[in-house]
């Protein structure tokens, strides 16, 4: 019989197995040193799910898959002792891309052959995976574990090949103080050292952030005797649902008077059952617990017993019969768990908070402010908190594409949204995630992004580990690895939001960071929110190649510039907010008159929010010591200065190198964090802004280095930029590039000029 091809396969390219804890031996010579044990459980044509897409097998092929209970890794000399046999049940560490070795319980082992020919063999072993604590979300409700404390996952499984399995570890749901106290019991191999010994007593879903309680060793002994030997399907977890009226015969728990908090103390069992019986066992079916190890009596006793069947002695292969229905363990949510459902229940999409309860300064309001709530922006923060509250509750991955000119507002709308699924992860009210921001105009280059993203898809703890000592090259080869392998990159599959500010600013001449960013979301099993913010909405069309724009198809969001009515609604509402806090009437710091014509001015040039706050900023700081309220003749003055300034002037007479020499150097302060650039770093921006920053009648010819150097001398001269003095001292010892540059001007004022000048392609390159 042929294979049954269910769907096509899709492309080879990117999709890697998961890593091997044997790098150093080839997938084929390792699989010859596996040796089946006992006889063949099931014996069946091949089917689509036995395979990898790796596999190759011709379609027409007739091939079959047998299933067998355990393996044997041979030694150099075709030796097999305790430590290198393996049995479905067995619980192991597994070679994965986390740092440390994941942990799962073997559910099944079989091989692929062709009836006719033997030379494309494929061995397989099903893992159901446990999860470290360390392999949850970032951004969850945070619960206390124990010492080496582990989580059976509900249904999370990968096939991988035999390889992929280091050795043997040993799991308990007794804690770590009565594991210290039980005798091991004897058994035909020998167990994992203590250094392996893992504690678990419950079951997570990590897509939604609940826990069930759980004993290992009754579920484990009960998967075993089922008759699903073949699909692994027995070692599901079914979770206990809630019903809605607690007084219709169910055995839901009641609320205690004394415990308003939701944890393990607010809940008193109307039954033992509730929080002992976790493992229903189906009729027919024998009783398991006299062989567990470690198990106490007072447990064994509370385990429900059925008519036991004749016992199977250990060792005998029996070919389970497939017309008997499989038994499954119901486990029921914690207490924790069930207070979380119930506020997930009640809980609401997210609506815009009225302007009343936040408070800002308006006197200490710039053109950088970012306030938590923007008004005359509703539709849009509706339209992306939709998207992406949607993307992370069906667990998949997707793109949202955010654009506008600058200052209308998007990355205050992004960060109050992520602020928010935050706020409601951490009270268990939403799925838990991992979140990364990505500023194009903070990082040394595109490719940083990469290393950026794996720390946060590996887990790795920035905070208290510092940064990955990665190389971009080397982030982007295992991300291409988690991406493509799916359930195969372990455990840790949880939803991770990644904010892509600036992404002008990532831009490379291939798109190659672009492309992938977008792409990834787009593979099986993926669960990247990728929120990508950029300055102009037709940037994919006239930048991004066709590739690149496909996959911008998702969800698009344009932000139009302020008109003039919105812009004096969003000075009033800083102004009343900044009287929020003080008591009586307090007088006004700017008359309406004067709002109204700066509105009326930056909306017939820019509609650009940040401009009006800071021109009424400066209006009211010109009058604060006359103590008087600033008015139309004041807000007239201030914008008569700002565009008559010297700056203004003086840039308005430079040359175009001379103004991107100084867009590059802007670029480098706000990228290192520094006042002081070294000259070849700047040297090495300003060509890099040349492709970007030159107009249609501009020549795209790139200077020489000497061409740059006159460029540098001639602001010099004018004092707008300072060098290091080379005529003595340390300086004179370093070589010309390494000597330190420094603007000598306003950075906020040069911004402004400059993107007043340059226009939005300008402004797009320095974030105005």
């Amino acid at each position: 019989m042929a294979i049954d091809v269910q769907t096509p396969r899709r492309s080879k390219r990117f999709q890697p197995l998961v890593a091997s804890g044997n790098n150093d031996v080839d997938d084929n010579d390792f699989e010859n040193k596996i040796s089946w044990l006992g006889v063949p459980l099931i014996e069946r044509d091949t089917r689509t799910a036995d395979l990898h897409e790796e596999d190759t097998i011709d379609e027409d092929e007739e091939s079959e898959t047998i299933f067998y209970r355990g393996f044997a890794v041979l030694n150099d000399r075709k030796k097999i002792n305790d430590e290198s046999k393996f049995y479905v049940g067995d619980t192991v560490l597994v070679k994965t891309q986390a740092k440390l070795p994941s942990v799962g319980v073997i559910v099944a082992m079989w091989e692929v052959r062709s009836k006719d020919d033997t030379k494309d063999v494929y061995k397989k072993v099903k893992i159901h995976w446990f999860l470290r604590p360390t392999e949850l979300p970032s951004v969850r409700a945070k619960r206390e574990h124990l010492e080496n404390e582990i989580y059976f996952s509900l249904a999370s499984t990968a096939i991988l090949t035999p390889r992929s399995i280091i050795k043997h570890c040993n799991v308990s749901s007794q804690s770590p103080v009565k594991l210290a106290q039980v005798q091991p019991a004897k058994r035909s191999r020998t167990l994992a050292p203590p250094t392996n010994d893992f504690f678990c007593s419950s079951a997570i879903d990590a897509l939604r952030g609940l826990y069930y309680k759980l004993k290992w060793e009754r579920h484990r002994e009960a998967a075993l005797v089922s008759e699903d030997n073949d699909a692994g399907s027995s070692w599901v977890v079914a979770v206990a649902q809630e019903q809605e009226n607690a007084n219709k015969g169910g055995r839901r728990g009641k609320r205690a008077d004394s415990s308003e908090d939701g944890s393990e103390d607010a809940y008193k069992a109307t039954s033992n059952d509730d929080d002992d019986i976790d493992t229903q066992v189906s009729d027919g079916e024998k009783s398991v617990d006299d062989d567990v190890p470690g198990l106490e009596d007072e447990d064994r006793d509370e385990m429900p017993r059925t008519p036991s069947k004749k016992r199977r002695f250990a060792g005998q292969t029996v070919t389970p019969r497939r017309n008997k229905r499989t038994k499954r363990t119901i486990a029921a949510p914690t207490p924790h768990s069930r207070a979380a459902l119930r506020a997930r229940a009640k809980t609401k999409r997210m609506t815009v908070r009225p302007q009343t309860e936040l408070a800002y300064d308006f006197m200490s309001a710039t053109a950088g402010a970012r306030p938590d709530v923007l008004p005359c922006r509703e539709n849009e923060f509706q339209h992306i908190l939709r998207s992406v509250e949607g993307l992370l509750e069906e667990g998949s991955g997707g793109c949202v594409y955010v654009s506008g000119v600058p200052g209308t507002g998007k990355t205050a709308t992004v960060h109050r949204i992520v602020r928010e699924l935050k706020r409601m992860a951490e009270r268990n009210e939403a799925n838990p995630f991992t979140y990364v921001e990505i500023n194009g105009l903070k990082i040394p280059a595109p490719s940083t992004a990469y290393s950026l993203l794996w720390e946060a898809v590996s887990g790795h703890d920035v905070s208290n580990e510092g940064h990955l000592k990665v190389s971009p090259k080397e982030a982007l080869k295992q991300l291409s690895k988690f991406f493509s392998a799916g359930v195969r990159a372990g455990p840790a599959g949880h939803a991770c939001i990644v904010l892509m500010d600036e992404l002008d600013q990532l831009l490379t001449t291939k798109q190659e960071v672009v492309y992938n960013f977008f792409n990834w979301p787009t593979l099986v099993g993926s669960k990247l929110i990728v929120i990508a913010v950029a300055n102009t909405h037709d940037l994919p069309e006239r930048v991004m190649t066709g590739r690149v724009r496909s996959r911008l198809g998702m969800t698009r969001i344009n932000y139009q510039p302020y008109d003039k009515a919105q812009l004096i609604k969003i000075v009033t509402a800083r102004l009343q907010e900044a009287k929020v806090g003080f008591e009586g009437d307090l007088p006004d710091v700017i008359m309406p008159d004067g709002i109204n014509f700066a509105a009326a001015k930056v909306a017939s040039i820019s509609g650009d929010a940040r401009r009006v706050l800071d021109i009424c900023r400066r209006a009211v700081e010109l009058v604060r010591p006359r103590k008087k309220a600033a008015r139309l003749l004041d807000v007239k003055e201030v914008i008569t200065l700002m565009q008559s300034s010297h700056t203004a002037a003086f840039l308005g007479d430079c040359s175009l190198h001379e103004r991107i020499m100084l867009a590059a150097l802007l670029k480098c302060i706000k990228r290192d964090g520094i006042d002081e650039i070294r000259w070849d770093d700047l040297q090495r921006q300003h060509l890099i802004y040349v492709d970007s920053l030159t107009g249609d009648g501009d020549s795209t010819r790139k200077p020489t280095t000497g061409e740059l150097r006159l460029v540098l001398d001639a602001l010099l001269a004018s004092h707008a930029l300072l060098i290091e003095d080379g005529a003595g001292g340390i300086a004179a010892r370093r070589a010309d590039g390494d000597r330190k540059v420094v603007l000598n001007i306003e950075q906020s004022e040069v911004q402004r000029v400059l993107s007043d000048l340059g226009g939005p392609r300008w402004k797009s390159v320095l974030g105005i």
